[in-house]
C-alpha cells in the first residue's frame, strides 16, 4: 500500500493537515479493532462531502453546458453523483487500499465495495475542503468530472440517462410498450410506457414513437428523483 505521502503525491493534493486526511481514509470498522486510533471515523465527513460533490457537479454542468434544459442537467447530475459513479472515481485514484478496515471488512470485500468506495471518496473531498477551502476542492473535482461528463455525453437524452440510472439502481433496463394508440394515420398519437420488471416507471404521449417514448423517460427520471421539468 503506498504511504500517506505518495498517495498524496498521486492524486495531486497535499494536505496541510494530515489528520483530516486519516480521518477520511478511517472506516468505522478499523475502530473496532483500533481503540487508540487518533482521529473518529469518517462518517461526518461523508455527509459534508455528499453535499460539496453536489453542488460542484450542479455548478459545473451548470456552468459548461448552458444551452440543456433543467430536468437534462438534473438527470446528468444524479448519473454523475450516483454511488456507483462516485466508486469508478475512487478506483481512478487507487482509494481502496488506502481506507483503514477491520480485518471482517476487508476479508468480505469491502475495498472494492462500491457503497464503501464511494462513502470513502465523499469523506476525501469533504477532508480537502476542510483543509484548503472550496476554490482547492473545485480545481481538483472539474479534474474528474470532464471526462466524466464527456464519456456521458454533454446531451444525453432521456431515454439514455433513464436506462443508465435503472441499471444502476435497480439492475434492470427499461422496457417500452405502446399502451394505445389514436386519430388517423396522418395525426397519431401514441401513448405508451416505461417499465422496469413489473413496475411502470412512466408514461408518455407524442406523434410518433420515438417522441412518446422520450416523453415516457423523462417522466420517469422522477422516479429517482430527477426532475422532469
Amino acid at each position: 500500500m503506498p504511504s500517506a505521502a505518495e498517495f498524496q503525491t498521486s492524486i495531486r493534493f497535499h494536505f496541510n493537515d494530515s489528520t483530516l486526511l486519516l480521518r477520511a481514509l478511517t472506516h468505522r470498522s478499523y475502530l473496532n479493532e483500533v481503540l487508540d486510533h487518533p482521529v473518529p471515523h469518517n462518517e461526518r465527513l461523508e455527509f459534508l462531502g455528499d453535499a460539496i460533490i453536489d453542488f460542484l457537479v450542479g455548478e459545473y454542468l451548470f456552468n459548461h453546458l448552458p444551452d440543456m434544459r433543467e430536468g437534462d442537467l438534473s438527470a446528468l447530475r444524479a448519473a454523475l453523483v450516483r454511488t456507483e459513479a462516485l466508486a469508478r472515481f475512487a478506483e481512478q485514484i487507487n482509494l481502496g487500499p488506502q481506507v483503514l478496515m477491520g480485518r471482517g471488512e476487508e476479508t468480505s470485500g469491502g475495498r472494492s465495495r462500491p457503497s464503501l468506495l464511494a462513502d470513502a471518496f465523499e469523506a476525501l473531498v469533504a477532508a480537502m475542503y476542510l483543509d484548503q477551502g472550496m476554490d482547492a476542492v473545485r480545481l481538483w473535482v472539474d479534474h474528474w468530472l470532464e471526462p466524466a461528463v464527456r464519456q456521458l455525453g454533454s446531451v444525453k437524452d432521456a431515454k439514455s440517462l433513464l436506462q443508465e440510472l435503472s441499471q444502476a439502481e435497480l439492475g434492470l433496463t427499461p422496457v417500452y410498450k405502446v399502451i394505445a394508440q389514436e386519430g388517423p394515420d396522418h395525426e397519431r398519437l401514441f401513448t405508451i410506457q416505461v417499465l422496469a420488471g413489473e413496475e411502470v416507471l412512466g408514461m408518455g404521449q407524442g406523434r410518433s414513437k420515438q417522441v412518446a417514448a422520450q416523453a415516457a423517460a423523462r417522466a420517469a427520471l422522477g422516479r429517482f428523483g430527477v426532475d422532469d421539468g
